[in-house]
This record gives C-alpha cells, structure tokens and sequence, in this order.
C-alpha cells in the first residue's frame, strides 16, 4: 500500500489545482446578459429595408454623441444588417427610424438594479430582477467594483413615429475586466438583444 501514497498524493494535488483553476473561472466570468423586447406583432420587414439611426442617444436626445455611444450604435448596425436590414445614404428616405441608448455605472458587487419598464405600444413589462447580476468575487478580499452595462433600442415606423419593436439589454461585469470595455461590451451586449430576433415579447431571458 506504501507505494500507492505517492500516486494518491499527486492525485490530490491535481484535484485541488483543478478546484481552484474552476474557482477561478467563476471569479472571472461574465455574467449573462438579460435581455427583454417588446413589440405589437412581429416584424415582416423584407431583405434589403432602409434604416436610419438617429444620431443622438435615445435616453438624452439634446446630448451629443459620444465616443462611446459611436461603440455601441456601431454594434447595432452589425446586428441590423444581420438581419438583412440596409443604412439608408444620404439623400434615401428610410422607412425605419432606430434609436440607439445605453448607460453605464459603476457600484460595489451585491444584489443591486430594481426593475425598469419598456413597452411598446402601451404594452409594459417590467426586466432587471437581477439574478445572476452585480456579483462579485474578489478571492484578494474586500468588495470588487463592478460596472452595470446597459443596451436600449428602439425601431420606429419613421412616417408615423409608432413604436415596432424596442429591447433592452443589461449586465455587470468587473470594472477592471477586458469585457468592461466599451467596444467589446457593446459588441456582447448588442449580439444579445438581438439574439432570435424579434424575441418573445414580453419575456425577459438571460443569454450566455
């Protein structure tokens, strides 16, 4: 039996060194991302359907573009265009009006973010229950400051100014983490919204 000790001591350590390479990844994961639309019907809009996008941010609409906001209307035309939708040019009239906002804030982690509502069309839901968001590890000890990252968008009939189809996504990643920065932030956060497009109206999901 002497001889086997050495094999179950490797064998411990190579068990424990796994453990915390897993405990790792947990500490560094990024969240999922909740994401939420809502619309009347779904959207029937043919390949090739112009588009434009305002140019000022859909929560502040007398503030200029940032550099930042330019990220994350960048990551929308992506998933626009996904979609088989077109930037209408300069002198094309655009059917569709798409209106780009997003927010960015910084708290210590813990349970955190009360509801907000987003509707179409009178119709109201309610989306950021938090589960699964705003929680820190630091294995360094202390509280971690994370940055609460979140995605609107809302598309337009632009002849009549109706509503079609709005969404919102939002999720909390460490501050210090590559994912905190805005152009891959915004690239995560935007692949999600528009993930299964139009979505199930009305219905909050969380995407990996």
């Amino acid at each position: 039996m002497a001889h086997d000790r050495p094999m179950m001591h490797h064998l411990s350590v190579a068990l424990l060194s796994a453990a915390a390479l897993a405990l790792g990844g947990c500490a560094t994961a990024v969240p999922p991302v909740e994401v939420t639309r809502f619309h009347n019907a779904i959207p029937g809009w043919a390949p090739g359907t112009r588009y434009a996008i305002q140019t000022a941010p859909l929560d502040d609409p007398a503030a200029m573009p940032s550099i930042e906001w330019n990220s994350y209307r960048a990551a929308v035309e992506q998933q626009l265009q996904r979609q088989g939708l077109v930037a209408a040019g300069a002198n094309e009239t655009a059917p569709l009006r798409v209106r780009v906002g997003f927010d960015r804030s910084q708290q210590l982690d813990g349970p955190r973010r009360s509801p907000v509502s987003v509707g179409v069309g009178g119709s109201t839901g309610s989306y950021g229950s938090g589960v699964g968001l705003g929680i820190g590890f630091n294995l360094g000890g202390g509280p971690k400051r994370m940055a609460d990252l979140q995605l609107s968008v809302r598309i337009d009939d632009a002849a009549t100014g109706q509503a079609l189809w709005e969404g919102r996504a939002l999720t909390a990643v460490p501050v210090k983490a590559p994912a905190a920065q805005p152009s891959l932030a915004a690239a995560k956060l935007a692949e999600a919204l528009f993930k299964d497009f139009p979505g199930e109206s009305g219905r909050t999901i969380s995407v990996p």
